[in-house]
């Protein structure tokens, strides 16, 4: 099978499509066609070698597909050859073909055509599981940090058809409008004095909750802007790993700060998760309460484009490669 492999750590010029052994589905697996597969940060970070995948996983890059079931393995009810379906993985994505613990395998959501669906169920995952450990309810206020990406654009839009207020940041005016346009009440230019303008916008109070990508680069600024009892949860590090924690500030808000990651967890944890989200998120996309942000297509062979544009930050929403 064709699929994207790595002549070492280092920029999009190390990734290169060649043929590979295709796996074959053990107990309780599925093996998947793909059709297409998301691109993530998380493979930017693998690629240069900072984020190596759990023990015993695909070396291959790509944490989410969408194809068609070509193998069930023994054990799984409930799939047949040639179902249309998603898949939250652990890594493995970028090839043909893909064998991944049939609990992480749902359908697409209805009307939604596979290609577009492909760029779904890891940030669906993401949302849902992280809003879930900070328990975001109704009449909360939410931070969403870039605002414009594809897991921004997709919480700005599930916190909003929660009942909450959503502010959000993004680095131009264009992203800022089309947070504006997804639901969020407030957009605010990471360039500037964010974190004055958003005491400013909820009039002393803060954020409930703070979805943060950034890590060490907005730790103090995040605290500062949390209301008393607020949460953040951190997911992402692009803004670096460590920072300096005013404890006493942190302390005298009763707040709380977590750090998750998906791509570790067991797969009856990533199996739970899959099902929640196609109980609560596929619904919402169907009826239209969550409009899709749009996806880049590139074909597999322009993966090193794929990553370039991803890595220039002018993408809006998600970035997918077909096969």
């Amino acid at each position: 099978m064709r699929a994207v492999t790595l002549s070492g750590f280092g920029g999009p010029e190390v990734l290169q499509v060649e043929d590979v052994e295709a796996p074959v589905a053990g107990h309780g697996e599925l093996l998947i066609k793909t059709v297409a597969a998301g691109v993530n940060r998380a493979d930017l970070l693998q690629r240069q070698g900072h984020y190596p995948p759990p023990p015993g996983t695909s070396e291959l890059l790509g944490l989410e597909v969408s194809g068609y079931v070509a193998e069930v393995g023994e054990g799984v009810l409930g799939w047949a050859k040639g179902a249309p379906c998603v898949a939250l993985l652990a890594g493995g994505g970028y090839a043909e073909y893909v064998a991944v613990d049939a609990g992480q395998v749902v359908a697409p959501p209805e009307g939604i055509d596979l290609v577009t669906a492909a760029a779904l169920i890891e940030v669906a995952a993401t949302v849902v599981s992280n809003m879930d450990h900070v328990r975001l309810a109704p009449g909360e206020t939410l931070l969403v940090h870039g605002g414009a990406g594809g897991i921004g654009s997709f919480a700005i839009q599930y916190a909003t058809s929660l009942g909450c207020m959503v502010v959000a940041t993004a680095g131009s005016e264009e992203k800022l409008e089309i947070c504006r346009e997804l639901g969020a009440d407030v957009a605010l230019d990471y360039h500037g004095d964010w974190p004055t303008q958003l005491r400013e916008a909820t009039e002393g109070y803060g954020v409930d909750v703070i979805l943060d990508i950034m890590g060490a680069k907005y730790l103090d600024a995040n605290v500062r802007s949390l209301a008393v009892g607020g949460r953040q949860v951190t997911i992402g590090l692009q803004g670096g790993t460590k920072g300096e924690l005013n404890l006493g500030l942190l302390l005298s808000k009763r707040g709380t700060i977590a750090a998750t990651s998906l791509r570790f967890r067991p797969p009856s944890e990533k199996a739970a998760i899959c099902e929640r989200v196609a109980e609560v998120v596929w619904p919402m996309i169907t009826s239209g309460r969550i409009r899709l942000a749009g996806e880049t297509r590139f074909p597999v062979e322009d993966v090193r484009l794929a990553h370039e544009w991803l890595a220039g930050g002018e993408n809006v929403g998600k970035i997918v490669l077909t096969f």
